[in-house]
This record gives structure tokens, C-alpha cells and sequence, in this order.
């Protein structure tokens, strides 16, 4: 059992620290009748005011195709906002809704596009009208999927890496499921890693010191050693951490290796610099410089949005454990198959034909969005994306009265992660393939939508009342059989259903 324990433990930290859908045809259902102004209500009864786009009633957050026909975004697979709000839910506490991001909700679940031959990407779109118990799902109502994925990396086949792992040891770590968590997984991870692969561990608290410089894994008991004197004690002096963090990976950079910094604290520091914007600075400068950083997240209290802040400018991405189960997955699956990077700086591109689109707003990224020009500027930051990753986009769409033919062309570049030089890849996308009835897409696009929309109420946005969580509760209930994921969302929105009424 210890083993079994250690090696999910793993991969958990191995895969946090490396990187990290039916039938044509029409809907014949009504939409719900548009409820009084000002009223929501998530749980039950009629839902809150529809909103409508039509031509000259523009929703707000909507564009409309013919102003502004092109959607720009920065690729990003960070899914740490589902798994803290996953955690406050289960706990009976509504998660702050600034703390909720619907792209995260999204990219927790396995999506199966097809992988490419090759690096880079391969671009898969589909969609469906909305279903019956949509208010806003009129005839001209459509949701596009735009999905993203990597090709997995081949056993044996990754560079090796060079990792410093930066672990935050002040008081608040003394949480059970903090500190503990985060011994178990390295211990787990060293046993696991390459001979070939370097570790340095850095700590911090008042100030910061580092238990090991970089160290060959060959030398795993002088590794085990310096994780089991982590101690807990002191203040959160997180600047103080991430400083000697990153002079401790360049000093040990390794050429033609993966470079990567890996934060784990619960993001609240409380010494040296608390704002997130000075730091942010020094984890770009690094990243320049090819060293790239990871993000795990811990515990109850949590600073959400400056670890993911700090994980995008630094070319990485961040994920949330509260779990052994949790951390298994990080450390033992997710952690070594994302040692290697398939794309750097990635982003994604819509263009919506306005002959056939009258509106259309993209759901989440609002801090990812990009200008139009920014596509093919490779000086403009994007996301980092490893082996075998999926990036999903759901875009909610009016389409114009009796439209057909073209609807959009979906776009997507990146850099070569050894070479730096950019490549693309695009499709087009068709009016009738977005034209089945909700109840005939495939099981996981309904997830997505239910996901996405499940976070529109857990942030009380604008689109908030469009749904009711008993409606997305019957979905989730009914997607779950064999997929431990979804029932899981089922078990979550249930959660839901009795703090938001």
C-alpha cells in the first residue's frame, strides 16, 4: 500500500512540476418565457431574464460579429479554480466568485481529441443548439466547441529536467492536507524521476534557505533526507522564497533540459512583498530565460488568484490538490508525463463570419483575452502546453435567421519549444455542424456546457440565470455512469444546490 500510495504521490508532483461531441438535426423545444428583470434563481422555479440576440439586442459581454468578428486568446490548461472550488463546496462554503473561472471548470475533464501526428496541435470544433431547459435556447442559440490537443509524449522519450522544487513551510502549511501532502508526493517523486533528472529543494518561511542544491537523482537518499526536514515554522515571506528559487535554477541551468521552478504553498504571503505584480515581474525575466514554473496549490485557506498569476507569467500553469487521492493524480500521472513542453507562448484565434453570426462571447479566458494583432506577434506572451494536453474553448453564439455555409475559421500557433519558431494550424468551421439537438451531442460536450454554465452561477455573472443547478444536476447525473470525473461534478453541483438558493 505505501508503494502504491508513493507512486501516485508522484505522479501528482512529477506531472504538476514538468509542465501543467451526436446527430444532425433541429430542437424542437420552446424556450422558457423571459422572467421579470432583476429576478435569478439557480436552484429552481423559472430562471432569471433571458438574454436574448437577436439583431439590435446585443447581450452584454457579447460581440457582435459584425463590429469586432475576431476572438483572440492566450492557450491556457490551469484547472486549479475547479479543484478549490471543489473543495469549499464539499466543506458546505460558496466559494468567492472571483475566484471562479469557467475555462478551469472546463479543462478538468478528459475531452478524447484525436492527437496529432507530430508537435503542435491538432484543432478539432463541434457544437450543438442548447438544450430544452436553457432559457436563452431559441432557435438561433448555438454553443461551439474548439479543442485543442498535444500529442502524448513516447515512453522514454523526454529530455531530462532539472527541477527546484520551492516549498512554503510557514505556520498556515501546518494544515493537515498542506505540508504533509506535499512531503509524501516529493518523496513519491524522486523515487520515480530519472537518474538522469536533477532536484533542488528550496524552503521558505521568514526568510528562505536551500535544504538541497541541485542534486542528481542517482543520489536519492541525500533527496529524501533534505524533503524530511521540512519543518513547519514562522511567517510567509513568499518573495523571499521565489527568489532564492529561481537564482538556485540558474545556477544550475541545464542546457537542452527542461528548466522549471515549482511553487507549492497555498499562495498567502504575508512578509516581504504581499502584491503579486513585483514578482510577477521576476517570473517573466526568468522565463525569458527558459526556466518555466508550476503551481501547486494546498489547503482550505488559498491564495487562488496570485498563484495563478504568478504560474501564467511564468510560462506554467497551476493546479490545485486537497486530497491524497488528488495528489496522487498530480504526482504520479500528471507530473512525469508533462517533464517535456509541446508548445510555447500558444494561442488561439476565432474569426466569426457575420453573415451567418450575429453575436458571440467566448466563456471564461476574460484575463487570457488578446488583441487581434497579438496572434502573430510572437514578442506577445502566450501559454505553455505539454504532452498530451487538452485545451477546450466554448463559444455561446447567436446565429443570424435562416444562416448557413461558413460560420468561422478557428486558428491556433505556437513556437517550438527547442527552436522558437512559430507554426499554425487552422480549420473551418460550418454552420450545420453545430445544428443537433443538445440531447444528441456527444456525452462530452454536454459535460462541458454543464461545467461551464455550472461556474456562471457559482460567480453570479450575467448569464448566471439562463440555468438552474437542478437542470445541471440532471445532466451531470445522467453523464456520470463510468466516468469518475463527472460523477464527481454531480457530486459537487448536489453540494451546490443547497448554498445557492
Amino acid at each position: 500500500m505505501v508503494s502504491q500510495f508513493r507512486a501516485a504521490a508522484v505522479a501528482v508532483i512529477a506531472a504538476l512540476c514538468l509542465t501543467a461531441c451526436g446527430a444532425d438535426g433541429k430542437d424542437d423545444s420552446t424556450s422558457y418565457e423571459k422572467a421579470p428583470a432583476g429576478t435569478m434563481n439557480p436552484q429552481g422555479g423559472q430562471p432569471g431574464p433571458a438574454i436574448t440576440g437577436g439583431a439590435g439586442d446585443e447581450a452584454p459581454g457579447e460581440q457582435a460579429a459584425s463590429n469586432q468578428p475576431v476572438s483572440t486568446f492566450a492557450v491556457d490548461v490551469d484547472t486549479a479554480s475547479y479543484g478549490y472550488a471543489k473543495r469549499q463546496l464539499l466543506a458546505g462554503q460558496r466559494p468567492a466568485a472571483g475566484t471562479i473561472r469557467p475555462e478551469e471548470f472546463v479543462n478538468s475533464f478528459q475531452q478524447g481529441y484525436r492527437q496529432p501526428s507530430g508537435d503542435g496541435f491538432a484543432v478539432a470544433t463541434d457544437g450543438t443548439r442548447l438544450p430544452k431547459t436553457h432559457s436563452n435556447s431559441g432557435d438561433t442559440a448555438r454553443l461551439l466547441r474548439v479543442g485543442l490537443q498535444t500529442r502524448a509524449e513516447p515512453e522514454g522519450q523526454r529530455l531530462d529536467a532539472s527541477l527546484t522544487f520551492v516549498v512554503d513551510v510557514s505556520g498556515s502549511m501546518a494544515e493537515p492536507g498542506k505540508l504533509d501532502l506535499v512531503k509524501s508526493g516529493l518523496h513519491t517523486l524522486v523515487d520515480q524521476l530519472r537518474t538522469t533528472d536533477s532536484v533542488a529543494l528550496v524552503a521558505y518561511s521568514d526568510d528562505a534557505e536551500v535544504l538541497r542544491q541541485m542534486t542528481p537523482v542517482r543520489d536519492r537518499s541525500a533527496l529524501h533526507g533534505a524533503i524530511d526536514r521540512l519543518r513547519v515554522a514562522g511567517s510567509t515571506n513568499l518573495q523571499s522564497g521565489l527568489r532564492l528559487g529561481y537564482e538556485t535554477a540558474r545556477k544550475s541551468f541545464r542546457e537542452g533540459a527542461t528548466n522549471r521552478v515549482i511553487l507549492l504553498s497555498d499562495g498567502l504571503p504575508n512578509v516581504g512583498t504581499t502584491s503579486a505584480a513585483p514578482l510577477v515581474r521576476e517570473v517573466q525575466e526568468a522565463a525569458a530565460k527558459q526556466i518555466t514554473m508550476m503551481g501547486v496549490g494546498v489547503g482550505s485557506d488559498y491564495g487562488d488568484k496570485f498563484m495563478e498569476e504568478l504560474a501564467d507569467k511564468g510560462d506554467g500553469y497551476v493546479v490545485y490538490v486537497s486530497s491524497t487521492a488528488e495528489a496522487n493524480k498530480v504526482f504520479v500521472e500528471q507530473l512525469p508525463a508533462t517533464l517535456s513542453v509541446r508548445a510555447l507562448d500558444a494561442k488561439a484565434q476565432v474569426e466569426f463570419d457575420p453573415a451567418a453570426v450575429v453575436s458571440y462571447r467566448l466563456i471564461g479566458y476574460e484575463n487570457r483575452t488578446l488583441s487581434a494583432s497579438a496572434f502573430r506577434n510572437d514578442r506577445v506572451d502566450g501559454g505553455e502546453v505539454g504532452p498530451g494536453h487538452s485545451v477546450t474553448a466554448l463559444y455561446a453564439l447567436h446565429l443570424r435567421e435562416g444562416a448557413e455555409g461558413h460560420l468561422a475559421d478557428v486558428r491556433v500557433r505556437w513556437q517550438d519549444p527547442r527552436t522558437r519558431e512559430p507554426s499554425e494550424q487552422n480549420v473551418s468551421v460550418t454552420v450545420a455542424s453545430l445544428d443537433r439537438v443538445f440531447t444528441e451531442a456527444g456525452p462530452r460536450l454536454q459535460v462541458c456546457y454543464t461545467a461551464a454554465y455550472f461556474a456562471e452561477v457559482l460567480r453570479s455573472s450575467q448569464y448566471a440565470g439562463e440555468v438552474r443547478l437542478a437542470d445541471l444536476l440532471r445532466l451531470a447525473e445522467g453523464l456520470s455512469e463510468g466516468d469518475k470525473q463527472v460523477a464527481e461534478l454531480a457530486e459537487v453541483i448536489r453540494a451546490a444546490t443547497k448554498l445557492y438558493r
